[in-house]
């Protein structure tokens, strides 16, 4: 990697602009098409040996003898990290994507289908959010229902907007004035506590409190150990419908990468552990970690409350993707996402 650090500024300008051609076109750039096309003031057999210098420590390649060159994974890899710079959305597509949003209302299944929608569409890549998580679950608020019979049912709240719902056998039927009261006095106590705290509580209580209080400690810690609710994904057919997945065993492996849970879990685990909110995280080419990411590049980015509640979107594309714009749009959901996250805990 030493020598590629050494690029000169003519390299480094061939190279984005190589990049950029690509990005757009999708077919190898010749030295003659980047002297017209971008009115270069070198000759086109000074870029050609730019090229082959650029060839030589694997930023291009040459797909085809008489073809002109492509970006390698590592040329995409030193134009994210050295030459992009940092990019921003035109404020007319923030003012848009902001109305959007404030349409939507406070519903937050509204904001993240909205949110892989606008990432798939501003990317035309594949997008999804995950539902913001608890990164440990606290009690927000408590809903006892009586059903038929000794069952009720309980409708559990945590802080970030998890919603959990869990059906409890009574020993004996209880009238829905007494679940009302229970579940007042619940709320009163356990607001903003987690389940050890919770769990010191339960010796204290009525029987049918205790019961439900066990139920609430075990739903909670079931929402602890899982990385994320929800995943809402949007514009998976943009991802097929580029050349580069013409053929069908390439296809297949997008289309699995994106459904198939337990990979997502793992790609976002790593991100989470990784990312901090507000930060992005660019995997190009699975960087030699991810084989099921080796024809794809994957933009992914954190949002809300550090120690509160905390979500992962992201989009899913070919290695050439349009970078700028994808990662300043991933960033600006993420602000918006976040934003909510803190109006929802505002109480």
């Amino acid at each position: 990697m030493g020598k590629i650090m050494d690029l000169g500024e003519r390299q480094k300008l061939i190279l984005a602009l190589v990049i950029r051609d690509y990005i757009d076109n999708a077919q190898p750039v010749g030295s003659k098409t980047l002297v017209d096309k971008y009115g270069l003031n070198f000759s086109p057999a000074t870029v050609r040996n730019e090229m082959v210098a650029l060839t030589e420590v694997g930023l291009l390649r040459q797909p085809h003898t008489s073809a002109g060159r492509e970006p390698t994974e590592e040329g995409y890899r030193y134009f994210v990290r050295q030459l992009m710079g940092q990019t921003d959305l035109s404020p007319q597509t923030k003012r848009m994507i902001t109305h959007q949003f404030y349409q939507a209302g406070q519903n937050i299944d509204h904001w993240l289908r909205l949110a892989a929608s606008i990432l798939a569409h501003q990317s035309q890549a594949a997008a999804l959010v995950t539902a913001p998580h608890p990164e440990k679950a606290r009690f927000k608020h408590l809903e006892l229902i009586s059903t038929l019979g000794r069952q009720v049912l309980m409708v559990l709240v945590l802080t970030g907007g998890e919603i959990r719902q869990q059906m409890l056998a009574l020993a004996e039927s209880v009238s829905q004035e007494t679940l009302s009261a229970a579940a007042a006095r619940l709320n009163q106590l356990c607001l903003g506590l987690k389940t050890d705290a919770i769990a010191k509580l339960v010796p204290q209580m009525e029987p049918l409190e205790q019961d439900v209080l066990n139920l609430v400690i075990d739903e909670m810690e079931r929402s602890s150990a899982v990385l994320s609710g929800e995943v809402y994904r949007d514009g998976l057919s943009n991802v097929l419908l580029e050349p580069e997945f013409a053929e069908i065993d390439l296809a297949r492996r997008a289309l699995r990468v994106f459904e198939e849970r337990t990979f997502l879990q793992d790609l976002l685990t790593s991100t989470v552990l990784t990312t901090s909110v507000g930060g992005v995280q660019v995997l190009i080419g699975g960087e030699g970690t991810w084989e099921e990411l080796r024809e794809c590049s994957v933009i992914l980015g954190r949002y809300g409350v550090p120690g509160l509640a905390t979500g992962t979107l992201g989009v899913l594309g070919p290695i050439r993707m349009s970078y700028g714009h994808t990662i300043s749009t991933v960033r600006f959901v993420a602000d918006l996402l976040s934003d909510l996250v803190v109006d929802m805990n505002l109480d």
